[in-house]
């Protein structure tokens, strides 16, 4: 693979995104995360909302809404005060990075470079700017169990993923959309929103498209601030190892 050169921050925080935003979830959906939310006595839905906001602390299901910002009120309200019935948020917020951790010492510890990836993006998330972002910056806060290189990789992966979105959320709002339009302006469309529980009839999308791209721009602009912290070739090395981490937990080539 030819290395770029000379890319900005900016630049690197365009093209890590779409891999961060995919591996930063990844182990979410294995099946062993889902096995620890039914030793909970909880639902796979109230684990994901509460596994995500939990770091919060004990707040209201309103508060996790506005945090969350892309998932209805509604839904948000059914997972999160579903498992407040059972378990102290916090303690699902720890039983999923636990299961974070397992997943990426599983999965990534095994990979090419990953003790490098796991360090640059580390320093990345250390350098981000957590004004605005709240759960960004409990998950922070939050001791990482465990300290082999996948599973701080994987750790660093969820943190950067929540720091886009964040950022993403932020933008959203500054080009004058609300969540639900930004969903709707997006690849999935409908199907998406639908997905995040939101009910029909929604709103036209044609006049949103251009809005949805000038906030997927301003995430770039604000989340590059972070990527400052690595030194002139570390951008584009981050990118290459994000680009083959990905192909090779999809079973292809790195290319």
């Amino acid at each position: 693979m030819q290395r770029a050169v000379g890319m900005t921050p900016e630049q690197v925080a365009a093209a890590s995104k779409p891999a961060v935003l995919e591996l930063g979830e990844l182990f979410s959906r294995c099946p062993g995360t889902l096995r620890r939310a039914r030793l909970l006595g909880i639902s796979g839905w109230a684990f994901y909302i509460t596994g995500r906001a939990g770091a919060l602390g004990d707040v209201r299901a309103e508060t996790v809404a506005a945090a969350v910002g892309f998932i209805a009120p509604d839904a948000v309200a059914d997972g999160w005060d579903a498992a407040a019935r059972v378990v102290r948020p916090l303690e699902v917020a720890n039983a999923n990075l636990a299961e974070c951790c397992r997943w990426g010492a599983q999965h990534l510890d095994d990979l090419p470079g990953m003790p490098r990836l796991a360090a640059l993006l580390e320093r990345v998330v250390t350098a981000a700017d957590a004004t605005g972002m709240p759960l960004f910056a409990a998950w922070r806060a939050m001791p990482v169990p465990q300290h082999a290189a996948g599973a701080r990789a994987a750790v660093a992966l969820l943190l950067l993923r929540e720091h886009f979105t964040g950022a993403y959320l932020l933008a959203v709002r500054a080009a004058g959309m609300t969540p639900l339009e930004a969903v709707l302006a997006g690849p999935e469309g409908e199907a998406g929103a639908s997905a995040c529980g939101w009910s029909p009839p929604y709103p036209p999308v044609g006049p949103l498209v251009r809005r949805r791209l000038w906030a997927e721009a301003m995430t770039d602009r604000l989340t590059a601030t972070a990527f400052r912290a690595l030194r002139p070739g570390e951008g584009a090395e981050l990118v290459e190892l994000l680009t083959a981490t990905r192909a090779l937990l999809a079973g292809s080539p790195a290319r």
